[in-house]
């Protein structure tokens, strides 16, 4: 009986905890104030730059919006970086050079741990933009996303701006579990910004300056790990320029991505997302993922206790059911951001689920290799 009060205790207290931090998250998201911008004349020149390797199934229709967009030609240069394909996407990218679309292929010939990196650096190292825009060979986006991104980058004068991605036209239940999943860290990173404490973003619709990316060394010091194009350049700018960190909330700066359709491969995404971590300098989002990964392994530990302790059993109901409530009240307004708030019924399954996801991934993601595009990387 004693175990069971203190490990209550100590439940209680981790519960409590995780409580205020999605409290905290909550604040942050209502700072951020919905962006309209001015109708006003551009007056930026932007480098958007794609990494690709192996998407001749989306390349063609990612160019397409780019191409599409409601921003002056001669202020645009869209560049895709051809890393090592053995596809056709060099092919299709060429197809387009007649409307703006220039390509680079790597022609690296020693084994690299971050291909994407170098991809990137490399494309900075030749566009003409003053302000570089990042986003993934397989994303969509809506006509209006440039001049919204730009807009924001003239009134506010940031050195970076972190946009909001989503998952659409998911196909299974396991995809629409994904949907709400993401967006919840979609939201924890605009929080973070909006608290004035950045942690997370995401580089498929990611734009900073090209200047600030030289200023703070670009991929200097992070360039030998295979992921970190968007939050470890994130933690950089921010150490220099706190108050130039902006999140863009409006949704015509959405950009459209899937879901992971097995598991596997859901599995070496976040290992890889999560494989950043052991490089974050800032030690306050160290303690603040090392609380959140101890307050989900403690549900897990009581769940297990409690097959052999039944009072165990109502500890675990109380933690599960707290939980449920704060992140619902946090995703009822992301939800309602992105317009999916119908996605919010399945979070009775992915509470459960996620404790395991994050007990897991908090572990794999901090030790070996993953697969990435093929590549075995860490």
């Amino acid at each position: 009986m004693e175990i069971l009060n203190l490990t209550s205790l100590f439940s209680i207290a981790l519960t409590l905890i995780y409580g205020f931090l999605v409290l905290y998250f909550i604040r942050g998201w209502h700072r951020l104030i919905y962006f309209n911008p001015q109708k006003s004349d551009p007056k930026t020149r932007v480098s958007i730059i794609v990494a690709a390797r192996n998407e001749e199934e989306n390349i063609n229709k990612t160019i397409d919006d780019l191409i599409a967009q409601h921003y002056p030609q001669a202020l645009t240069e869209i560049i895709i970086i051809d890393d090592h394909s053995t596809d056709k996407t060099a092919e299709i990218v060429l197809s387009y050079a007649d409307r703006n679309v220039k390509l680079i292929k790597l022609n690296e010939d020693r084994a690299l741990n971050s291909y994407k990196k170098k991809a990137i650096q490399t494309a900075i190292g030749t566009c003409s933009g003053d302000l570089i825009i990042t986003t993934d060979a397989d994303c969509r986006m809506g006509p209006d996303w440039l001049i919204t991104i730009v807009g924001l980058y003239e009134e506010k004068n940031y050195k970076m701006i972190s946009s909001p991605v989503a998952y659409f036209q998911e196909k299974s239940f396991f995809e629409r579990l994904q949907a709400l999943e993401f967006l919840y860290l979609i939201g924890l990173g605009a929080s973070t910004i909006g608290n004035r404490k950045p942690s997370t973003c995401n580089g498929a619709n990611l734009a900073y300056e090209k200047n600030t990316f030289y200023e703070v060394g670009g991929f200097q010091g992070i360039d030998d790990l295979a992921s970190g194009d968007d939050e470890l350049l994130l933690h950089k700018i921010a150490a220099k320029y706190p108050d130039k960190i902006g999140f863009l909330k409006n949704r015509n700066a959405i950009v459209y991505t899937h879901a992971k359709e097995t598991l596997g491969d859901f599995i070496q995404q976040r290992k890889r997302w999560a494989s950043k971590s052991t490089r974050y300098k800032n030690k306050a989002i160290i303690v603040l993922g090392v609380l959140i990964w101890i307050f989900n392994l403690s549900i897990l530990s009581n769940f297990v206790t409690g097959l052999f302790i039944p009072g165990f059993l109502t500890l675990v109901f109380y933690q599960l059911l707290f939980k449920m409530v704060v992140e619902t009240l946090f995703l009822w307004d992301v939800t309602g951001f992105a317009k999916r708030r119908s996605l919010l019924i399945l979070m009775p399954v992915l509470n459960v689920l996620h404790i395991i996801y994050m007990v897991y991934i908090g572990i794999a993601g901090n030790s070996g290799k993953y697969n990435w595009k093929g590549r075995m990387v860490k």
